[in-house]
């Protein structure tokens, strides 16, 4: 037999095994498996590079250079969903087909690459529409079903982004009211023949409700809607006053999933000075009659969506994270992750990774909507309550406390290691503070004199001025009047202490007890985070309560 003969009895020979293997009656499912091959195409022709899974599954491939698909080992009886996605089109596919099938085809179509300012937002919230021109609630919200998950619209609801536009804290502090509406006086100036216009401080022989923007600069609206109002903003980023939108959604659904890029230096990887959110973000918005939704998945079909790997990156959450006013960095959460280890692209985690966890659901639309059950590990969760999240805040860093007694004398070393974050702590504002309370006391509660250590500032409060601790805080002074801590960074400040604690750092700090030797000691050390300054909740009327992050005691004998 010649050699050519042989090859050909070989190829004959597999043939018929493959046929057998697809086709031949009696044989278990494990056994009869087929290939499924198929190609990609557009107006043009053939696509190549596209993405083409087996619908809601980790199963892909990738079309070759004249667009060809090929799946192997696909049990022959058991048909499967397929979508395709390439760059710079919309997902495609969804429908069923049939292992042994040579001659699959999807077709993909092109979507917009132009920004469209005349675009309608889409409510959140159930709203009147057709198709995907409909409130988000209606695929992505269980409200009025029995569905026992909670999706993603149910989670943006209790979700701080959801809620900024109506942040009772923003808002006072952009109009300089408390939380009934009283108002600070206007700011007063006078002139300087080097500077121009120089604010004063406060006259707290008048009412005083603290600080806001539209008391320094009541003819201007800002770009606080920038990140807070950005619905509105993204036409208009300088003349948007959030106070005079109606404005029922901050962050919205359509709003995220619009995005299309973030504008970032080439060389720090962050966004443009004083440049915060609509105003570093880009846009795809689609023309009347289509519609564009960006999102985390490249199978989501039939509709008109497209895949967007920024959703899943941090670069994603830049634009309102990081902010520079007046030459100072004031909100720097993205900056100091893209500093720290968490920013390695092998070893390290995004901000999603921590924020927006796994929390188990295996649908992120509804099942009676066309939703898919997908791996959990898969679906991301929209709930991100911020700093009010008790557990986010007390697994952020580990506190370690030794007390040791030497004679007449106790010593208390702790040590703060921010093991769990992947910014500062705390972080972004600079009104949020950690408090480091060290107490210590006899059997009849009579406190210990302290001998050595670090004392908390006034401005902690009359709770907590003077005693044992640390205070890790950003601390800003108003350039002009002086005043410090303040929490007015939209006027030129400069930035006196920041000892917060960087990602994967440690803080240490020593605090000595004057004691009898043989009287029973009690220690007590708590870590506390507090919103913002005391004397400014106080002129406010905030009433956001302490948080305990750590605490520990112990008693000496």
């Amino acid at each position: 037999m010649t050699r050519r003969a042989m090859v050909l009895l070989l190829w004959l020979t597999l043939s018929v095994v493959l046929l057998e293997s697809c086709l031949l009656p009696g044989r278990k499912p494990r056994d009869r498996t087929c290939l499924l091959q198929g190609i990609v195409r557009d107006e043009r022709g053939p696509v190549p590079g596209a993405v083409v899974r087996i619908q809601a599954t980790a199963a892909s491939t990738v079309t070759d250079p004249k667009g060809r698909f090929s799946f192997s080992d696909l049990i022959c009886d058991e048909v499967v969903p397929l979508t395709a996605w390439a760059p710079g089109y919309y997902i495609s596919g969804g429908e069923q087909y049939q292992p042994g099938s040579f001659d699959a085809e999807i077709f993909l179509t092109a979507h917009t690459d132009r920004d469209n300012p005349r675009y309608a937002w889409l409510p959140s919230t159930f709203h009147p529409g057709e198709g995907e021109n409909q409130g988000c609630a209606e695929c992505h919200s269980k409200i009025g079903t029995s569905y026992p998950f909670a999706l993603p619209v149910d989670e943006w609801l209790s979700d701080a982004h959801g809620q900024s536009a109506a942040n009772p804290r923003f808002l006072s502090m952009y109009l300089g009211t408390d939380l009934q509406g009283r108002k600070s006086p206007l700011t007063r100036f006078r002139h300087s023949r080097d500077y121009g216009r120089i604010p004063l401080p406060p006259d707290l022989s008048r009412p005083y409700h603290g600080p806001g923007y539209k008391l320094d600069f009541p003819q201007s609206a800002g770009n606080c809607a920038a990140c807070h109002v950005p619905l509105p903003a993204v036409n208009d980023p300088y003349g948007v006053d959030p106070t005079l939108v109606e404005a029922a959604e901050g962050i919205s659904c359509d709003f995220c999933h619009k995005i299309w890029g973030v504008k970032l230096d080439l060389h720090s990887g962050l966004p443009a000075d004083n440049m915060p959110g609509v105003l570093s973000f880009e846009f795809l918005r689609p023309e009347a009659g289509h519609q564009l939704f960006m999102g985390p998945f490249d199978d989501v079909a039939p509709g008109e969506d497209t895949f967007l790997p920024l959703q899943r990156q941090s670069q994603f959450c830049a634009p309102c994270h990081f902010g520079v006013f007046w030459d100072t960095i004031i909100y720097n959460s993205f900056g100091e992750w893209l500093n720290s280890p968490y920013s390695n692209p092998v070893h390290g985690q995004t901000c999603q990774d921590c924020h927006m966890p796994k929390r188990g659901v295996q649908y992120f639309a509804r099942p009676d909507k066309g939703g898919l059950r997908r791996d959990p590990a898969t679906i991301s969760s929209h709930l991100m309550p911020g700093a009010v999240d008790r557990e986010l805040l007390r697994n952020a860093l580990t506190m370690n406390v030794a007390v040791t007694r030497d004679h007449d004398s106790i010593v208390v070393t702790v040590e703060l290691w921010n093991d769990r974050t992947g910014h500062h702590v705390p972080t972004d504002s600079p009104l949020r503070h950690l408090i480091l309370l060290v107490q210590s006391g006899n059997a009849r509660g009579q406190r210990l004199q302290q001998i050595a250590g670090p004392t908390l500032p006034d401005w902690t409060g009359d709770d907590y001025a003077g005693l044992p601790g640390q205070v890790y805080a950003k601390i800003l002074e108003e350039l002009w009047t002086e005043t410090s801590p303040t929490a007015a960074y939209w006027n030129q400040t400069r930035i006196v202490a920041d000892n917060r604690i960087a990602a994967g750092e440690k803080a240490e700090s020593r605090y000595v007890f004057l004691t009898q030797r043989k009287i029973p000691i009690d220690i007590e050390v708590r870590l506390i985070y507090r919103r913002a300054f005391r004397e400014l909740m106080q002129q406010k009327g905030w009433d956001d309560p302490d948080i305990i992050m750590e605490r520990f005691s112990t008693r000496v004998y």
